[in-house]
């Protein structure tokens, strides 16, 4: 039996008869059935909200990540500077102005990126003040690094064995580097240590002046407790005052422990020591000698506390500061038998144990200075007074320091 739709003439699976169409009507777009209606809980105002929200969240993320990328690639990339330069944080200086300041120097580009990430990596610690040295095209993290190692610029003032402390402020006024007023009142002579000290920008005067005279301590505690057990010295007080004799008559170190020995065995014997630095101090004091005047006889006979020519035994304040090779060489001076010592014309010395030795060399001596064209009779030769008494000393001409 054939299909019930076939009988009908409809094609397969459709029912009810087929209804013709004009053309019109055949190529007419057949309608859309309606999307379904959206539910009540799609349609809330929160949900809106909450997806405008997490789009808005979602978009922040994102440029907070890559602005992260930008800032660290900026801190780390090659800085603007051209050249190397000098850049000095003051004391006290914090991180704003410091940025800033790097900025407005043209060292950094961006003093933001450079605040927000230094406080990120410097986890509690602080830069630190001073003169530093940044480098042609240093990095913002490279800066940052400098400038809390506390590695600043260090500047050196040398003060020479042998000056007074006098002369050793007078060093440290005229120093342009340093800050800050010297102590009103001038430390004991022989209490500062002469050496090289290396400080900073902004360091106080009073700073190397505390430095030298606790530095001059320790040494010289440290060699009086090692001293060598036959030297007949009082105190430290008296080991520092022949130290800076020492240390005045003489620049060669070879010398230093002989010329100790000279002084220690007139000592010994009650002896006038007869040492021309001496009288220098005495007469011109802590602010030394004209280079260019020589010691003369009539010195020899002004009575000053520090002529040893007139007074017995040593003066009563060291004459200058020494340096730990004097202090050294009177601590464990040579073993001689010397009561005398006299320049030999070549910024050496000849030493001698009895008068009649020291006089042959101060006759030599006396005709080295007269080859020269001046005048003998007229120039003291230490330790040999023109009254023919006994002494020691090096001959004015020849000493290494005369100030």
């Amino acid at each position: 039996m054939s299909d019930t739709n076939q009988s009908n003439g409809t094609p397969n699976g459709q029912k009810g008869p087929i209804i013709p169409k004009s053309a019109n009507e055949a190529l007419r777009p057949e309608r859309v059935p309606d999307p379904p209606k959206r539910s009540r809980k799609a349609r809330s105002q929160m949900v809106i909200f909450l997806n405008f929200l997490m789009t808005l969240v979602v978009f922040v993320v994102i440029a907070a990540v890559a602005g992260t990328y930008y800032a660290f690639s900026v801190y780390q990339s090659p800085g603007p500077l051209t050249t190397n330069t000098n850049f000095i944080v003051r004391n006290g200086a914090g991180l704003n102005e410091i940025a800033n300041r790097l900025e407005s120097n043209n060292i950094i580009t961006d003093q933001r990126i450079f605040r927000w990430l230094t406080t990120t990596y410097l986890h509690g610690e602080t830069l630190r003040n001073g003169e530093y040295e940044i480098k042609a095209g240093a990095s913002m993290k490279d800066i940052m690094e400098l400038l809390k190692s506390g590695k600043s610029i260090l500047y050196s003032v040398t003060l020479p064995e042998g000056l007074t402390v006098r002369q050793i402020f007078n060093k440290l006024q005229a120093d342009t580097v340093l800050e800050g007023d010297l102590p009103s009142a001038l430390p004991p002579e022989g209490s500062l240590r002469p050496d090289t000290y290396k400080f900073t920008r902004g360091t106080k005067r009073t700073e190397i002046v505390d430095q030298m005279a606790g530095a001059q301590k320790k040494l010289v505690d440290q060699i009086w407790e090692r001293r060598d057990s036959t030297v007949q010295l009082a105190n430290k007080q008296d080991f520092v005052t022949l130290a800076s004799i020492v240390e005045k008559e003489t620049g060669l170190a070879d010398e230093r422990a002989h010329v100790a020995s000279v002084f220690l065995n007139r000592l010994g014997k009650s002896m006038r020591l007869q040492s021309d630095p001496t009288i220098i101090y005495g007469l011109f004091g802590g602010e030394g000698k004209p280079s260019d005047r020589p010691i003369f006889q009539s010195d020899l006979k002004k009575e000053t506390p520090y002529n040893t020519y007139i007074i017995k035994g040593l003066p009563p304040t060291p004459i200058a500061n020494p340096g730990k090779d004097a202090l050294e060489a009177v601590a464990n001076p040579w073993k001689t038998q010397d009561l005398y010592f006299v320049a030999d014309g070549t910024g050496g010395h000849v030493f001698a144990a009895t008068l009649e030795e020291h006089n042959a060399n101060v006759k030599r001596w006396r005709k080295l200075v007269a080859e020269k064209g001046e005048d003998p009779s007229s120039i003291a030769v230490d330790g040999q007074p023109d009254d023919g008494t006994t002494a020691p000393g090096s001959g004015a001409q020849q000493k290494k320091k005369t100030n």
